[in-house]
C-alpha cells in the first residue's frame, strides 16, 4: 500500500503521518532504561525493554518487568505483543497474546515470555526490547440477555468449520 493510499485526505494536514494522536502519562520505573518508543513513523507497537537479564531454556516463561508504568484514559487499552523478529528468529513470544494493560491498571507492566524454541535457550539482556505495546480505543458494551440469537450464514461454525486444511495423509 502506497503512502498515497493510506492518507484518507491529502489536504488534511491536521496530523503529520504517524504523529502522537493520543497523551499517555508515563512513569520510569528504572530511570536508565529507555521509555516506550516507536521504530518507524506510523508504527502501531512501541517498543518495551526488559529491566533485567533474563535466561528462558527451551519451552520455558517467566514474567519479565519492563520498569514502566502508565496511565491511560479512560476507554483505552494498551496491548502487548510479540516482536516478530524475536518470534521467527528465536521462537520468543508473549504467553496470554495480546497482554491487557487496562485504563485503570497503575502498576509496572511485566510481560510473560515463553521460548517456543524445542533445542535452545535464549538470553535476553537488560534493555532489550522485548514486546511491542498497541495502544487503541475500546468499546464498553452492555450485555443483554435474550432468548435466542440472530441467524447469520456462519451460524454455530467454528474452529476450523471454513476449512483450508487438507486431512492428515497417513
Amino acid at each position: 500500500m502506497s503512502h498515497e493510499t493510506a492518507v484518507a485526505n491529502p489536504a488534511d494536514t491536521s496530523a503529520e503521518y504517524g504523529a502522537p494522536t493520543l497523551q499517555v502519562q508515563l512513569k520510569m520505573l528504572d530511570a536508565s532504561l529507555e521509555a516506550p518508543s516507536y521504530a518507524h513513523p506510523g508504527d502501531a507497537g512501541a517498543d518495551l525493554r526488559a529491566r533485567a537479564d533474563v535466561s528462558l531454556a527451551p519451552g520455558e516463561r517467566k514474567l519479565v518487568p519492563t520498569g514502566v508504568s502508565i496511565a491511560l484514559p479512560n476507554g483505552f487499552v494498551a496491548l502487548i505483543h510479540p516482536r516478530s523478529g524475536l518470534a521467527t528468529k528465536h521462537g520468543l513470544t508473549v504467553v496470554n497474546a495480546p497482554g491487557t494493560v487496562d485504563a485503570g491498571y497503575r502498576g509496572e507492566i511485566s510481560v510473560t515470555l515463553l521460548n517456543t524454541d524445542q533445542n535452545h535457550a535464549i538470553e535476553l539482556k537488560r534493555g532489550d526490547r522485548i514486546a511491542q505495546m498497541v495502544i487503541q480505543r475500546v468499546e464498553y458494551a452492555q450485555f443483554v440477555s435474550v432468548d435466542e440469537l440472530s441467524d447469520t450464514s456462519r451460524g454455530t461454525g467454528g474452529f476450523g468449520s471454513t476449512g483450508g486444511f487438507a486431512p492428515a495423509v497417513s
